[in-house]
């Protein structure tokens, strides 16, 4: 049993015009490892890569050097497809066929008999938050949220072990956004890798548990969130600090904010913290506040793409 859903080895692609003979390298020697059952993003910004990379994994684009890898296969063979669900991001799905009608169709290019499309359709339109309403309607009259809610059913319909999500979460509201965060969360659970990229950076950092960031066609950075996020330093705030002990705590601080007696500081090590709650204590000043600092996902990715 491969240890990995997804494992590409010096990944590359480029892209040759016939009339100029110019050469665009749109992924460059990308080595990525996913785990089986991790939640994983691909981030980046527009051009940097990730639709030729997802295209390789999916064998829609042949690389130029190097291989993909699914689940133990070379991405070529078609047996590599068949645990794999995909929801691009600019799907097309025909818009006189029906919810119904089109996760049938679907269902049936994926090898399911009738008797488990029947049964599985149903369950799933419920389960991405589609009603008994819309299961008949027409997809020309659907939503942009209802279609990524529909296309995402699409991708379940025949049970696989790895997602392959192109923003998920396009279009769709708060509350839907939540819901379908949740439906992937119970699949991560159940063991199946999902494997997404998006914009939406807040949703990436409270669903995935590992990133990668491609910039140029390069891997910029990759590792946990929890690694890429956690700051350096303690963050102290206090209220109702007397003038004298403000200055010099600032001249201690590695950074600070003051405004009308109440303080915030950041310090580079938990003892140069601890003396400064020493401090306030004997100032008799309440300490409101102590933690890590932590970074953002998107400020982690800004200072990544804008370093490169």
């Amino acid at each position: 049993m491969p240890g990995y859903a997804i494992e590409t080895e010096g990944l590359t692609k480029i892209f040759r015009s016939r009339w100029s003979g110019r050469e665009l390298t749109a992924v460059d020697n990308v080595s990525l490892r996913v785990p089986i059952g991790s939640t994983y993003g691909l981030l980046g910004p527009n051009g940097a890569g990730k639709t030729t990379f997802v295209k390789m994994l999916l064998s829609c684009a042949l690389p130029t050097a190097g291989r993909a890898m699914v689940f133990g296969r070379n991405a070529q063979e078609t047996e590599s497809r068949r645990p794999i669900g995909y929801l691009p991001e600019n799907h097309r799905f025909p818009t006189y066929m029906t919810g119904v009608g089109m996760l049938d169709f679907y269902g049936a290019l994926s090898g399911m008999d009738s008797a488990s499309r029947r049964k599985r359709i149903p369950e799933l339109l419920n389960l991405v938050g589609l009603d008994e309403r819309a299961h008949n309607l027409r997809l020309g009259k659907y939503s942009k949220g209802m279609l990524q809610r529909v296309g995402l059913a699409q991708a379940l319909i025949h049970s696989p072990k790895l997602l392959v999500l192109d923003e998920p979460s396009d279009g769709v509201d708060p509350v839907g956004r939540k819901q379908i965060r949740d439906v992937l969360q119970a699949l991560e659970q159940k063991g199946v890798t999902i494997f997404l990229n998006s914009h939406l950076l807040a949703e990436v950092e409270l669903f995935c548990r590992e990133v990668a960031i491609i910039q140029k066609g390069k891997l910029a950075l990759t590792g946990t969130v929890q690694e890429l996020t956690s700051g350096s330093g303690y963050r102290l705030e206090s209220a109702s600090v007397p003038e004298p002990l403000e200055t010099e705590l600032r001249a201690k601080a590695k950074s600070f904010a003051a405004s009308d007696g109440n303080l915030s500081l950041l310090f580079d090590t938990r003892e140069e913290a601890n003396r400064a709650i020493d401090q306030l204590r004997s100032a008799g000043c309440e300490i409101e506040a102590l933690g890590q600092s932590r970074s953002t996902l998107e400020e982690v990715f800004m200072k990544t793409v804008q370093t490169q």
